[in-house]
């Protein structure tokens, strides 16, 4: 299974912060924001990850993690995104990293507590499909919103003005290798992006969605706020810390 981190975009809505570098290279406590989703993937067992980032700061990527050894990795791989597609238009780059193997897909502002090693080794275990992680929050207006029946998701829409459920698509995704061809069929949202949402419900439509629920704190820091609470959050509990695989 395969890792990929999109940690492009121009980051806007942290203006000024972000005028002179992407916003994943931003600290969270004592690490660049970045290190914090490779750390859950390799948490998680995997040791093949594509970085895709873009801006004119892509190159600092490559100064900052070079090919990964300080978190036990050989290799760091890196693509570009030219602008802004949106996140499956991002995901969209990694077709040829992945190689027909089930990726997990991490965006690069999500912090979490914990890990997500259970449901990665459930995932592995489920011949097709995909499987998001979805976390009960007070502002679930702000995310990608799961319409549950149950033990299923109906339906995800995105950042609802009345959301059907609290449950909060966060922002780590698995895919099978068909999330290429669901990628492919997608128009651009009012937004004139490839939404990850509109992915995300062609695999309910065909019924081959599975969730899990995630353990400890979650953020994104997209925002001046967020960004302050995971820092704040890293710095009073602290976040899943690197305990190496072979």
């Amino acid at each position: 299974m395969k890792g990929i981190v999109l940690a492009g975009g121009l980051g806007t809505r942290l203006d000024p912060l972000t005028r002179i570098t992407n916003k994943h290279l931003l600290p969270i406590y004592d690490k660049p924001m970045i290190y914090y989703p490779i750390e859950t993937l390799v948490n998680a067992g995997i040791n093949d990850i594509l970085i895709v980032t873009g801006g004119r700061n892509a190159g600092d990527f490559l100064r900052l993690l070079g090919n990964g050894k300080e978190f036990g990795l050989r290799h760091i791989n890196y693509t570009y995104q030219d602008g802004e597609g949106g996140i499956a238009d991002a995901l969209d780059l990694a077709e040829h990293f992945t190689e027909g193997e089930k990726i997990c897909v991490i965006l690069g502002d999500n912090i979490i507590e914990g890990n997500i090693v259970d449901a990665m080794n459930d995932f592995r275990r489920q011949v097709r499909g995909a499987k998001v992680i979805l976390k009960d929050v007070p502002d679930a207006q702000r995310f990608g919103v799961a319409e549950m029946n149950g033990d299923s998701i109906l339906g995800i829409e995105e950042k609802p003005a009345n959301p059907k459920s609290n449950c909060a698509v966060t922002g780590i995704y698995m895919y099978d290798s068909t999330v290429f061809e669901k990628i492919h069929t997608l128009d651009p949202s009012d937004r004139g992006e490839l939404e990850i949402t509109d992915v995300n419900n062609l695999y309910i439509a065909e019924g081959t969605m599975t969730f899990s629920i995630l353990e400890g704190w979650w953020t994104d820091a997209g925002t001046v706020d967020s960004l302050r609470r995971a820092t704040n959050l890293v710095a009073k509990t602290g976040a899943n810390r690197l305990s190496f695989h072979d």
